[in-house]
């Protein structure tokens, strides 16, 4: 790893030091992002219609992810013979987008800001949330960046139009991706039981090009079914929500939701998309680590994104 290191004269346990994602370095100068993937925090929860809690998302996820660095070069994985995320991946820490409390439209504008200046450094965006609604930004700064797919895992469908004014809380992102000309469809996955989206949302997400995924349908299908749903040369922007997992592993959510996904059931959807698309942007938000007192939310939402991250480059050193 680059800049840190068992070579580097220091142990530096995963306990020790400061907090950037996965010990990697911190650049507040967005003007000077040199890196293959940016790291982005963006700690707003004002969209939330029940717990808030996820504005501190991005500090407990990058803290959990110093658990993942160990100063060795890369993680042997046995099972796939693979050493994924070698020292030449370079990560980036950007920091956090600046929030303004009670304003969205301000705080948005931060977000987007902090993803265009990813994009135009040719790094991939990784977006830790805050609520749902910090995604609308993300996928708005894809503007000029050609077209996308989203893939969205998630218990809620996320597809309210508007609700007594607001079009921009944590129901509303899909329906504001669904919108913008770049985004091409939507493939939703883990969508079940009660959600926040009344029938009309899902017969207008339909209509505006997405698929719906249940839990157990997705386990019907398999993980190569599921990730068919994508257009096969789709580029694709991943969104996920952590309360697609079962809240027995994933309780430090603001609004979980019981019957979902268990983590290698993710884990293989994400590995099959990324061989098979290529990933320009992703997205972890609602980690509400306060619910949690264990960490285990935090530790899932790290271990996710990093293993993520290394199949989407081994894939793309694979081609």
């Amino acid at each position: 790893m680059a800049g840190h290191g068992y070579e580097g004269g220091r142990l530096d346990l995963p306990f020790v030091g400061i907090s950037t994602f996965a010990k990697r370095p911190y650049e507040p100068d967005w003007n000077k992002l040199d890196a293959d993937v940016a790291i982005l925090g963006a700690p707003f929860d004002a969209g939330t219609q029940w717990r808030s809690g996820a504005r501190f998302g991005p500090r407990g996820v990058r803290e959990a992810s110093t658990l993942f660095s160990f100063g060795h070069a890369g993680a042997y994985d046995h099972e796939d013979d693979a050493t994924y995320l070698p020292g030449d991946v370079n990560i980036v820490d950007m920091g956090d987008a600046d929030i303004i409390h009670t304003d969205t439209q301000g705080s948005h504008a931060n977000i987007e800001k902090g993803v265009r200046a990813a994009l135009a450094a040719a790094a991939l965006p990784v977006v830790i949330g805050g609520d749902h609604s910090v995604n609308i930004p993300c996928i708005r700064a894809f503007d000029g960046h050609g077209d996308i797919h989203i893939l969205q895992i998630d218990a809620h469908l996320d597809f309210v139009d508007e609700r007594h004014g607001v079009r921009h809380g944590h129901g509303n992102p899909m329906r504001r991706a669904a919108e913008l000309d770049h985004v091409t469809g939507l493939t939703q996955v883990g969508i079940r039981n009660v959600s926040s989206t009344a029938r009309e949302g899902y017969e207008d997400a339909r209509a505006m090009g997405s698929d719906i995924i249940s839990v157990r349908q997705a386990r019907k299908m398999g993980t190569a079914g599921v990730i068919a749903h994508i257009p096969q040369d789709a580029r694709v922007y991943v969104t996920i929500d952590i309360d697609a997992f079962c809240p027995s592993i994933a309780p430090g959510t603001g609004t979980p939701s019981h019957g979902g996904f268990l983590y290698y059931e993710v884990l293989e959807m994400l590995q099959r998309v990324a061989a098979r698309h290529d990933v320009v942007g992703i997205d972890l938000v609602e980690v509400a680590p306060d619910y949690d007192p264990s960490g285990s939310t935090s530790i899932l939402a790290a271990q996710l994104l990093l293993n993520f991250l290394g199949f989407v480059f081994h894939a793309r050193r694979s081609t």
